[in-house]
């Protein structure tokens, strides 16, 4: 593109630019002609995926702002009625970022002047709330304006359709040709009104529903240190709390309530180092059972727990080890149906699954295709997510999933018993399952395109002395997976997944090795050699990407 092009192009996106935010910040990049900036948001156009849409708030079609939310909203809103859901109802929920409210109110606009009926969730509310409103008031779609926990100045653009669960293909693809088929701004129709904007009701039988995670009867006395992580959980995770008639949550004051400029934290995720030191502050004052917190938008649920052996007496849990707790104590509680997790998570969840002579099934990364395993009683994923109330959410839901953590926890209160007690037995029961991840943030996304050719071209032969057994290229596809970038190494007892992040400039890395235990006497020797396999398999691995 030259010059003259470029600025050609940035002037017309000018013209049409309804929000005089982003209008101003545009036309002083034009008056400076500042070439690079301009180029960067001018290169493309946001990709619309099954992850929808998510990127830094900006001028440009390579920027979240309020036109390139128009024409996704238009481009939905054609798809549906190609489909023949052209009077059905679209739901829109929003977290608390910035230009959240604004991109909320577009779609709704959008959604009445298409001819589709639109409701948009009372105030910023989780992610789950709004994946429980599609299926509870019949609608044919859902839009969640969140970027879950990226960095402050991200926001994002999550769609559902009917079955209350995200998109997959073939319906990412075909929307995003009905998006590339928008013409100009001005020949969408967005009326000033003609939607709905729903009352607490909806927000009321989420609560109600809440409550069927938990065993009739059950004990309730766990005490939480809670935080929302600056974002959108905080009353609602309290109400829940409140209903089940556990103890009322000690807040991290400083974090609960929702501020888009995430203040106290480098990036809003409780996975990331030092995000969780003021709820493990507040905890060592307060004493609780265990830190519970969620992630901005209140679909991830993170866990901690006592731990006299860590640094400040408290322990992260991981993803997979709260994956399998939740697993164990849903055996313990005799459920029927099928488990379910993403293939980037621990083994254990197949062996616990397996003893227990339930269904179990492995899924592509993402509760889009989490959600639809036929049969699904409960499902997981390493990162946080957990899904308990598939029939209510069918999706990660960070509310319900602190609610049945507490709920064990309490149970091995009452019995004298701890989580990192029941995790030993299952160490010993089905073998010490250590899991850990090589993640690099990327500021140039080629430096992931290099590793994932090099390891492609050149499949390492072991990793940490392990033999390498077999190299999946998972780009391929299988009778059990649709194909997605991504490589999959088994070893003599280990197996590593390597694939670029859906929403983040990210590669990811994921490491599980199993170490056999015989008894819990063999517990600290099994744990320090998981711990130096997966060092050792870090190191090759990374030599082997060249990261």
């Amino acid at each position: 593109m030259t010059t003259q092009d470029l600025i050609a192009r940035a002037r017309t996106w000018l013209a049409e630019d309804p929000d005089p935010e982003t209008r101003e910040e545009l036309a002083k990049l034009i008056d400076a002609e500042d070439l690079d900036e301009l180029g960067d948001r001018f290169s493309g156009t946001l990709q619309f995926g099954t992850a929808g849409l998510r990127g830094e708030i900006g001028a440009g079609p390579m920027r979240m702002n309020r036109s390139v939310v128009i024409r996704a909203a238009a481009g939905l809103a054609a798809y549906l009625k190609d489909r023949g859901q052209g009077g059905g109802l679209v739901v829109i929920g929003y977290d608390a970022r910035y230009k959240s409210a604004d991109f909320a109110r577009d779609t709704a606009a959008v959604m009445t002047g298409a001819g589709l009926r639109a409701a948009v969730l009372p105030r910023p509310l989780p992610t789950p709330v709004l994946a429980y409103a599609i299926r509870h008031l019949g609608a044919v779609a859902g839009v969640e304006v969140t970027a879950s926990h990226n960095p402050p100045r991200d926001n994002g653009y999550k769609v559902y359709l009917g079955d209350g669960s995200q998109i997959v293909p073939p319906a990412d693809g075909e929307i995003a040709a009905a998006i590339a088929a928008v013409g100009p701004l001005e020949t969408v129709p967005r009326p000033g009104s003609g939607w709905e904007t729903l009352g607490e009701s909806v927000l009321e039988a989420y609560l109600a529903r809440t409550d069927a995670v938990l065993a009739a009867g059950s004990p309730r006395t766990a005490r939480v240190v809670y935080t929302a992580m600056h974002g959108v959980g905080t009353s609602v995770l309290t109400a829940a709390f409140d209903r089940a008639g556990f103890p009322a949550p000690v807040l991290v004051a400083e974090q609960a309530e929702p501020d888009p400029a995430f203040p106290t934290v480098a990036f809003p995720n409780p996975e990331e180092p030092g995000a969780m030191d003021l709820a493990f502050a507040t905890a060592r004052r307060t004493d609780p059972d265990l830190v519970i917190a969620n992630d901005p938008d209140a679909d991830r649920c993170a866990v901690a727990v006592p731990d006299p052996a860590a640094e400040g007496g408290w322990r992260m849990l991981r993803g997979d080890e709260v994956g399998a707790l939740l697993a164990a104590h849903l055996v313990d509680r005799g459920v029927t149906g099928v488990f379910a997790e993403s293939i980037v998570s621990s083994s254990l969840l197949g062996r616990i699954a397996g003893k227990a002579g339930l269904g179990y099934e492995e899924t592509l990364t993402g509760f889009k295709w989490i959600a639809r395993v036929d049969g699904l009683r409960y499902g997981y994923e390493e990162a946080l997510g957990y899904c308990v109330d598939p029939e209510g959410v069918r999706d990660k839901d960070g509310i319900t999933a602190a609610l049945l953590v507490a709920e064990l926890a309490s149970v091995l209160k009452e019995r004298g018993r701890t989580l990192l007690g029941l995790l030993d037995d299952l160490a010993v029961e089905h073998g010490l399952h250590a899991t850990d991840q090589l993640s690099v943030r990327v500021e140039d996304l080629s430096v992931i395109a290099g590793a994932m050719r090099r390891l492609r071209e050149s499949p390492p032969a072991a990793l940490a002395g392990l033999p390498v057994v077999s190299a999946e290229d998972l780009a391929r596809g299988s009778e059990q997976l649709p194909p997605t970038d991504g490589l999959r190494y088994r070893l003599d007892g280990a197996r590593v997944i390597v694939r670029p992040s859906g929403t983040e400039p990210k590669l990811k890395c994921y490491l599980e090795v199993v170490v056999p235990v015989a008894s819990a006497d063999g517990l600290p020797e099994a744990r320090a050699r998981g711990a130096e396999l997966l060092a050792g398999i870090r190191r090759d691995l990374a030599a082997a990407a060249g990261i």
